[in-house]
């Protein structure tokens, strides 16, 4: 695994990128409560950089409170406004990616509260970092846990993964996009039997499934996120994020729609430098340096 490079703390310039507002953007904080945060440099001149985030409260298996999807949600936004990083990477510490929500927290409240306070919307907020996010997914990813996995652009995971939606058996259901994501991910007989049973499924089976991209050896697994994240990194950055958006508005249209959005964007990759530089470097067999214009 590539040295680690101390967090880096800057402030947020790029306001208004994204279609975010500008209040959203923060800079990447020294230390945090809840996970770590921190980057791993790309050895490649002129390739971008890989952020990690490590969910951190491995005695309680990484269970999603609120405090620790704050600090899960500031540091993809400060990574997200930080020019050198290109992908991030979340993972979990110790024998869970999170096995799911706090369930002491979430169980003292009342629907008035539920309600009023839209509870687990926030979560979504992952879904709306442009830069890529890959999941490295170690043992449990469950409730919650799977949901989170599920609202990442990748996901890989260990052999010794497990994922499911046992919310049924807690006299709820997923609350966090389980029952939307789900489908898209495995098919409808497969997600109803999932979340109507609570049974979970491992890597093997996820993989089969195409919930999950691959498997990859639990001693590695972080290594091989970070590296993915490594060659996402030498590609041009416009061009990846416009395929990010792509991809995920397919979820959202009709084909037609959909292949009518992916046309414009690829006709404006003709008025970057990016386009121009890729081009030229592919026609006279040289790599490409990319400047993210």
């Amino acid at each position: 695994m590539n040295k680690l490079r101390s967090p880096i703390t800057r402030l947020a310039n790029n306001a208004g990128r994204g279609g975010r507002s500008s209040r959203f953007f923060s800079s990447l904080k020294s230390s945090y409560e809840f996970v770590l945060a921190s980057t791993h440099p790309n050895e490649k001149p002129g390739c971008l950089d890989v952020g990690l985030i490590e969910l951190n409260q491995p005695k309680s298996l990484n269970s999603l409170s609120d405090q620790l999807f704050d600090d899960l949600i500031h540091a993809s936004r400060a990574f997200d406004d930080m020019d050198e990083i290109g992908t991030i990477v979340i993972t979990g510490k110790g024998k869970a990616f999170a096995a799911g929500a706090d369930i002491p927290q979430m169980s003292k409240k009342e629907f008035h509260q539920a309600y009023k306070a839209n509870m687990f919307s926030q979560w979504a907020d992952v879904t709306k970092i442009s830069k890529p996010i890959i999941a490295a997914v170690n043992g449990f990813a469950l409730g919650g846990g799977c949901e989170l996995a599920m609202m990442c652009d990748i996901i890989i995971a260990s052999p010794n993964a497990k994922f499911g939606q046992p919310e049924v058996n807690l006299g709820i259901i997923p609350g966090a996009g389980g029952t939307q994501r789900l489908i898209r991910a495995v098919g409808k007989s497969k997600a109803m039997e999932m979340i109507l049973t609570g049974t979970m499924i491992d890597a093997e089976k996820a993989e089969r499934d195409g919930l999950i991209s691959r498997v990859v050896e639990r001693e590695v697994l972080v290594e091989e996120a970070i590296k993915m994240g490594h060659l996402i990194g030498e590609k041009g950055p416009i061009a990846i994020q416009m395929s990010k958006e792509c991809v995920n508005i397919a979820d959202e249209v009709g084909l037609e729609q959909g292949l009518q959005f992916e046309r414009r964007l690829f006709h404006s990759l003709f008025a970057t430098k990016d386009q121009k530089e890729g081009m030229d470097a592919f026609l006279n067999k040289r790599h490409p340096e990319f400047k993210s214009s």
